[in-house]
């Protein structure tokens, strides 16, 4: 199965940046897709952004414009920048990646342990 392992969380004021690295195990093939879930205790676990092993992105409406995801498949990494941080955007940050087939089969999501973004006021 494959393992990710996350880096890069931290405790920035209202406005700051932080950069969160994911690494797999594996490569990543093109219809697959790691992305990253922000986890806030009490509230149910939210998508934050993805990307396609093809490069194809997709954000939640409250970090458009302020994250940007990229994908470096030569380094097995994807990289979540993330800017003009707001304390809502607080959290523990896991990467998830749902591996497809180029079949159409999808594997089960796995996610990391997760690493915490803490943005105050």
């Amino acid at each position: 199965q494959v393992q990710l392992v996350e880096s890069g969380g931290g405790s920035v004021q209202t406005g700051g940046s932080l950069r969160l690295s994911c690494i797999a195990s594996e490569s990543i093939g093109s219809a697959s897709v790691l992305g990253w879930d922000r986890r806030v205790p009490g509230e149910k676990q939210r998508m934050v952004a993805t990307i396609t092993g093809a490069g194809v992105t997709d954000y939640a409406d409250a970090v458009k414009g302020r994250f940007t995801i990229s994908i470096d498949h030569a380094k097995r990494t994807i990289v979540l920048e993330m800017n003009d941080l707001k304390p809502e955007d607080t959290g523990v940050y896991l990467c998830k990646y749902t591996k497809w087939t180029t079949s159409g089969i999808r594997w089960p999501s796995r996610w990391g342990q997760g690493t915490q973004v803490t943005v105050s006021s």
